[in-house]
């Protein structure tokens, strides 16, 4: 099965298999992807639903490409400069393209049976307990922060204001 991904503002043909470099993606090496931007999928003649398609890869390196010279020069006027760029890159590996189908529904599986227990198990008083403490422990981090960067301001307001006032008053004189 092969599709075509859009990545970095260029479109690849991939399948099972392939190794690929694109633009700079987030990630290091080992990690594994999901490429969403499906635009076209099939399987030799037919083609596939590209919405339910997946195309997962896995990051190989984080690299730089070849060097691009950029060299500008103007007749006559003695101006020549010379720059060289190198664009960054990841190798990507492509792990598997196919349905999205058989993900989610395991995935829904998987998450539907701890669910049900759980819900049964847990009584109601404990979750208030478990809700409350972390809305305490955010306001005091938030009000904290506050506090120390007012204390800087007002210093520098305090300075400014008595440099201001002798020139003031030089300046009525």
């Amino acid at each position: 099965m092969f599709a075509v991904v859009r990545t970095g503002g260029k479109q690849y043909r991939v399948a099972a298999g392939d190794k690929i470099a694109v633009e700079k993606l987030a990630g290091e090496a080992g990690d594994t992807i999901t490429l969403g931007d499906v635009l076209l999928a099939g399987d030799g003649d037919t083609l596939a639903d590209a919405a339910k398609t997946v195309v997962s890869a896995e990051i190989i390196a984080q690299a730089k490409s070849e060097k691009v010279i950029v060299f500008k020069k103007r007749r006559r006027h003695n101006y020549r400069r010379k720059n060289g760029h190198r664009q960054q890159m990841t190798l990507l590996r492509i792990v598997a393209v196919g349905d999205s189908k058989a993900e989610p529904k395991a995935a829904a599986k998987a998450e539907a049976a701890p669910s049900a227990p759980a819900a049964d198990a847990t009584p109601a008083a404990p979750q208030p307990a478990k809700k409350a403490a972390p809305v305490k422990d955010t306001s005091e981090e938030q009000a904290a922060p506050t506090t120390h960067t007012a204390e800087p301001v007002k210093k520098a307001a305090t300075k400014k204001a008595s440099a201001a006032k002798p020139a003031e008053t030089s300046e009525e004189n």
